[in-house]
Parts: C-alpha cells; structure tokens; sequence
C-alpha cells in the first residue's frame, strides 16, 4: 500500500459542498455493479438530504487529497424502531484511483470513534455477495459475519445475495 498518498490525505466531516464529489464517488456503484442495490444515479440534492438526515449521531465522513474527495463513509440508523436507536449501519465508497492507501480503513477506524462517542452500541454493514474485498476490510475492522440471506435482491438480471457484518463499539 502505497504510504505517500494516505500520509497526504486529509480525514474530515462532510459538507453539503462535498455532495457532488460524493455522486461521483457512488454513481458507478450504483450504475455498473451490485454493490449497491439503487438502481438510478443520485443527484448531489438528494445526497445533501441524505447527509442531513439523522444528524451528528451519524456522521458523514470525507477523506480528501489535494482538495478531491477520494472516499467517505457514514452510518445511518439500523432500523426504525426506538429500541434499535444504538445501532446503526455503516458504509464506506472508494473512488477507483483512490483505492489501496488505506483510506476505507482510516475512515472507518474515525467513523467507528465518533459513533462509540455518540453513544451508539452496534455497528452492522450490509454487503452484497460475492465480494470479496469488502469481507476483508470489514473481517480487519473487528466485525464478524452475523447473517447471510440467499437471492434477496435483483439487479442486471441476476439474483443477489446479501451478508452482514457486526461489532460492538
């Protein structure tokens, strides 16, 4: 892992500013992959709206290089009910010519800080499957795999399976 570019980046809070940098960050994911299961490009509006949402319990998190986003992370609530309100779920999104410095991790590790002093209890990342490189990174942040649900999404004409990963802060 190459040392000089994640010696120079930056880790900080997201702002609304960042919402563009975000879409194109996502956008791929979500247009040539089953990473994510949405299916049309998010509009940097609606990602504001996203990032506004749940408040300073869940963070949004950018790591910068040069002035360019190059990642980020965030956690939103696990579920809705009053009693799941320590838990949350997390992800994190690599732009392809940021990946390999280490940038899912460090935003990770601060995202997982900032959640254990908010309070929250339980982190769950929801990944779909096969994918090996994220079951890595989440197995090197301390989660372990907690549930596994065969052909629950549909996406480019292929049945998809979802795993998820959980630790305690």
């Amino acid at each position: 892992m190459p040392e000089s570019s994640s010696f120079t980046a930056r880790l900080r809070e997201a702002r609304a500013d960042d919402a563009q940098a975000i879409c194109d960050i996502y956008n791929p994911f979500v247009l040539e992959s089953c990473v994510s299961f949405e299916e049309t490009a998010v509009k940097p509006e609606e990602m504001v709206q996203r990032m506004r949402t749940h408040g300073p319990t869940h963070p949004w998190l950018v790591m910068e290089s040069d002035g360019s986003v190059e990642a980020y992370a965030y956690a939103v609530p696990w579920r809705v009910r009053p009693a799941y309100r320590y838990s949350v779920e997390c992800s994190v999104y690599v732009a392809p010519s940021a990946r390999r410095r280490g940038h899912a991790r460090r935003l990770y590790a601060a995202l997982f800080e900032r959640l254990r002093a908010a309070g929250m209890h339980s982190v769950i990342a929801g990944i779909a499957l096969p994918n090996e490189a994220s079951v890595a990174l989440h197995e090197a942040m301390g989660m372990r795999k907690v549930a596994h649900f065969a052909q629950v999404g549909r996406k480019f004409d292929s049945w998809l399976d979802v795993g998820y990963w959980q630790r305690e802060l």
